[in-house]
């Protein structure tokens, strides 16, 4: 089934699909960063579980527009939430859809993992659930140092994402778009964050520190890699956040 297109307050693009079964429920996916913007395979499966689901670029990154970095990424999926019960139209079918969700889920890999959390403070967001999220900017891995990483970036996506290096460096502060900077005033009974501790790109330490403070589910694997919005559809994955978004 083809994603349907949408853009929300006039500067936020994002693919979505309706449930396939009569549904109030939706779930918006936060991406990691770099990522390409192809997961129509993700928004079937959950559409098939019966979830509307929402795939947003981030402001200032691929079709959307603004400035990446601008203000904390977050605020992208708290926009989106807001809008919903307006109307968004399917820009392919000329087709106005409005929801009013009885319950909204948020799901982020690595960078987009922070956004779920960071949203979760939102008591519009049900519960978030977030693989290898980035807890602490100020924590950094040998393989991507946070430096060389904004360079990267920029040399290997160019335009797709849209950053000046004084919005890059923000991440350094502490501050801003940062979970451990807020842990004591978020809910940890709506987070759960699954890590890998033999992830090179994210530091898994910083997690069990974050959910020590606040009593956010943590599930900590041995062996994984570097999880990402690819590993919800996981059977081993699935069966567990499943169960936590019924609790």
């Amino acid at each position: 089934m083809r994603a349907l297109r949408t853009r929300f307050k006039k500067e936020i693009v994002a693919e979505f699909l309706p449930p396939r079964k009569k549904s109030s429920k939706a779930i918006i996916f936060l991406s990691g960063m770099p990522a390409v913007p192809c997961r129509n395979q993700l928004l079937e499966f959950f559409s098939k579980k019966g979830y509307w689901v929402f795939y947003p670029r981030y402001q200032g990154s691929w079709e959307s527009g603004g400035e990446f970095l601008k203000k904390s990424p977050e605020q992208d999926a708290l926009k989106i939430i807001n809008e919903l019960p307006k109307g968004f139209k399917d820009l392919w079918n000329d087709k106005t859809y409005k929801i009013r969700p009885s319950k909204i889920y948020l799901f982020g890999g690595s960078f987009g993992g922070t956004g779920a959390i960071l949203a979760s403070l939102s008591p519009k967001v049900t519960k978030a659930v977030a693989f290898s999220p980035v807890i602490d900017w100020r924590a950094e891995t040998k393989a991507e140092p946070h430096a060389w990483y904004g360079k990267f970036v920029k040399n290997a996506f160019g335009e797709a994402y849209r950053f000046s290096r004084t919005n890059w460096m923000k991440l350094k502060n502490g501050k801003f778009y940062s979970p451990m900077y807020c842990a004591k005033k978020i809910n940890g009974e709506k987070i759960m964050i699954i890590h890998s501790k033999d992830d090179e790109s994210v530091p898994w330490k910083p997690a069990v520190k974050f959910s020590k403070i606040n009593g956010s589910r943590l599930l900590l694997i041995r062996r994984g890699g570097h999880f990402g919005l690819g590993n919800f559809m996981e059977p081993k994955f699935y069966k567990k956040i499943k169960k936590f978004l019924k609790q």
